[in-house]
């Protein structure tokens, strides 16, 4: 806190434009990819969002787990960044593969939902 304010690091929650003009999308549903360093089992899904684990192993390299799946914004993304830094998985990379396509879009294109 500075002078009985509390000083915002990275802006705030409203903030949703980049400098470039893009809009960030940390209230929308996204797919993401998480790699992490070691094997995790893929009984660790239904803790982690149900999202798919795969594990690739490279000859004399140490495994990598690879997460794929679909949350429901940046929440469950931490909730998900969380429990691995809980069970001491190293991250190596986390990617947003795009969005999801929300009831209001389906409603736009005059598609059931």
């Amino acid at each position: 806190m500075l002078g009985g304010r509390t000083k915002k690091i990275c802006g705030s929650k409203d903030a949703k434009m980049n400098q470039g003009g893009k809009r960030f999308l940390f209230d929308l549903p996204g797919r993401y990819r998480i790699r992490v360093q070691g094997h995790l089992s893929a009984s660790w899904s239904s803790r982690l969002s149900d999202m798919v684990i795969t594990v690739r192993q490279p000859a004399n390299q140490q495994p990598v787990t690879t997460l794929t799946g679909d949350l429901r914004d940046q929440a469950a993304l931490m909730g998900v960044l969380n429990a691995l830094y809980d069970m001491g998985c190293p991250l190596l990379k986390v990617e947003r593969l795009g969005a999801l396509p929300t009831a209001e879009d389906s409603n736009r294109r005059g598609e059931p939902i």
